[in-house]
């Protein structure tokens, strides 16, 4: 069973972590979020590639968090042409092409 995000932060600040908190705090913290390109709806797959089933769409105006970046299919988007992919949950991928990163290559560590 996978905890939500939000609960997860919840118990972080509450101190649900069964000790101070400072090195749950710090883990979570480490996570920046980023912006999805301007007018996207941003297609979620369940791999790092077009060829991956679709799992959702994302809404305009969203934010992502990037867990570890692997390469895929190259895409052209928003932001340039990459083939670089974004884990922002559990089995869960995005072009980077459409997330603004400010960088042109790798700004986490690799996924796996």
């Amino acid at each position: 069973m996978s905890v939500d995000r939000a609960q997860e932060a919840e118990a972080i600040d509450n101190g649900a972590d069964g000790g101070d908190g400072a090195t749950t705090q710090a883990a979570a913290a480490a996570v920046r979020t980023y912006a999805v390109a301007p007018g996207v709806r941003l297609n979620v797959r369940s791999g790092p590639g077009t060829g991956y089933n679709l799992v959702r769409i994302l809404p305009e105006g969203v934010r992502v968090p990037i867990y570890c970046q692997t390469p895929g299919t190259t895409v052209a988007g928003a932001y340039g042409t990459t083939n670089i992919w974004d884990l922002i949950d559990n089995g869960e991928y995005v072009s980077d092409a459409y997330v603004h990163t400010g960088s042109d290559g790798y700004i986490a560590a690799r996924c796996g």
